[in-house]
């Protein structure tokens, strides 16, 4: 091989001298591992945590959301959540698919203002165009996680590119891509606000909007399998390396401390939950922990590489306790909550641990590590010397974010519910994923065959005798490995 030629040349154009590579690994594989947060992790989660009979419906859902936000993506909405300014709240629409685009050096344009620099990652902006899809699809699937179980397919077919367009990016581009928040020095570093809070909100909204699920399900709504449902959530903590550790654009400092916070977070709520489990209710729910993981997750999302390990303890308890308490008291005791059919309680794992961490991170960021990552020079925790200004401010985002979602999220469906219904009818929700797509999950008998029980009730009696036919389901269900198992659906 020539010593001029191939990918070790001096020069080559695929290795511009602004592109650090190591920055550019990591950015890919944070964004691969957020990726696999959705797919598969919460696709599994969903397909697992609901009843049998909407595991295929929950599962595409998720599937659906992740695939259509992609194009929506890259035709208009990266560039309205971080492109030029169009107005304080949002960036100017545009295509993210030219060459001469995406092989340019990434840039935030709206992000400089006056003494505050622009944002300029050191790797190409495809990277960043694919980093930051990751993050707008998971928000989607988040808020699907509020209507499992009734809402009809074509409207989420319909209300998942709308809801992206006007309302995600829009949240985006305020605390992220150079909107008014991001320069009035709001702190989310990793998505709080943008993904949790307005899931949560954007969620329990569109609860409310599509009506409840039928009275059956509402009162048992038992996992199909609990530990596809573990395994799902596995792969959302261990994704969630890429979430925050991702965020700060670079494989730097911060980088690190984020990730490390992200998983001592994780691990202290999830403890902290299933102890209160143990002492209110005396077992510890395997359910409960996972919400406790996701809780102690979302919680240290605003402020991961902004405080120190210690403060990701505090949050941990934090996260672990307060969204407990909503979801197991407040949430009997209040007329509306009851009234909402939040399916997988997203308001309460979301948007309440996402506000959580978001005003504990006005307490408790250093400014050493603000230094490193806030775009505003001189910003502190309160617990720093920042006083209450700095929770004044994340109260303020947070409202901000609150309100929108509120709105839009209501037009957006009241839009919808013009042309399609919003709810399957009765009679479909009955049935479940063989009403929706006409496929079910498990195939229990035989192969892909469904077990009719009035065809052998009358084969048993017409045709056989002397419990011959008996005798053989059972050697066949021996062999099986299936002998004195009943099964429930």
């Amino acid at each position: 091989m020539a010593a001029s030629g191939g990918a070790y040349a001096a020069q080559l154009p695929a290795v511009p001298e602004w592109l650090n590579k190591g920055d550019n690994a990591w950015q890919l594989t944070a964004a691969t591992l957020v990726g696999i947060q959705s797919m598969p992790g919460l696709v599994v989660l969903y397909g697992s945590i609901v009843k049998k009979k909407w595991a295929v419906n929950s599962a595409f859902m998720a599937l659906y959301a992740y695939a259509s936000s992609l194009l929506v993506w890259v035709l208009v909405g990266f560039r309205m959540a971080f492109g030029e300014r169009l107005l304080p709240f949002w960036g100017k629409a545009g295509v993210a698919l030219s060459q001469d685009y995406l092989v340019r050096r990434a840039a935030l344009s709206a992000t400089a203002h006056g003494d505050t620099p622009r944002t300029e990652p050191f790797y190409p902006e495809a990277t960043l165009v694919l980093f930051q899809f990751e993050f707008a699809a998971i928000t989607l699937v988040l808020l699907a996680g509020s209507v499992l179980g009734r809402m009809n397919i074509k409207a989420w077919m319909a209300f998942t590119p709308l809801w992206l367009l006007f309302s995600y990016t829009v949240g985006a581009f305020s605390l992220w891509g150079g909107g008014f928040l991001y320069h009035w020095g709001v702190i989310d570093y990793s998505g709080g606000y943008v993904i949790h809070l307005s899931s949560g909100v954007a969620g329990f909204t569109a609860a409310y909007w599509v009506g409840p699920r039928l009275k059956s399900d509402r009162e048992r709504f038992s996992p199909n399998n609990i530990l596809l449902m573990i395994a799902g959530g596995g792969l959302l903590w261990m994704g969630w390396a890429g979430f925050n550790g991702g965020a700060p654009y670079a494989a730097n400092i911060a980088a690190s401390v984020a990730v490390l916070n992200t998983n001592v977070s994780a691990a202290t709520s999830l403890l902290t939950w299933t102890c209160l489990d143990v002492i209110f209710f005396g077992k510890p729910s395997v359910i409960g922990a996972v919400q406790g993981m996701m809780t102690g997750l979302v919680c240290i999302t605003p402020g991961a590489g902004l405080v120190q390990t210690w403060a990701a303890v505090i949050m941990g308890v934090f996260a672990g306790s307060v969204p407990w308490f909503t979801m197991m008291i407040l949430h009997k005791k209040s007329a509306l909550l009851m009234r909402v059919d939040d399916t997988l309680a997203v308001f309460h794992t979301h948007a309440v641990a996402g506000l959580l961490g978001g005003l504990l991170t006005g307490l408790l960021a250093t400014p050493g590590l603000l230094e490193i990552e806030s775009p505003v020079p001189g910003l502190r925790g309160a617990f720093y010397g920042g006083g209450i200004r700095q929770v004044g401010k994340q109260l303020a985002g947070a409202a901000f974010v609150v309100a929108w979602n509120v709105v839009v999220t209501s037009l957006i469906l009241l839009a919808i519910g013009l042309v399609v219904p919003l709810r399957m009818p009765d009679e479909q929700l009955m049935i479940g994923d063989d009403a929706a797509h006409g496929e079910e999950a498990y195939a229990l008998w035989g192969d892909g065959e469904r077990f009719d029980v009035t065809r052998n009730e009358a084969a048993r009696i017409g045709g056989w005798s002397n419990g011959v036919l008996e005798e053989t389901v059972d050697h066949r269900l021996a062999g099986m490995g299936a002998r004195g198992v009943t099964i429930q659906l």
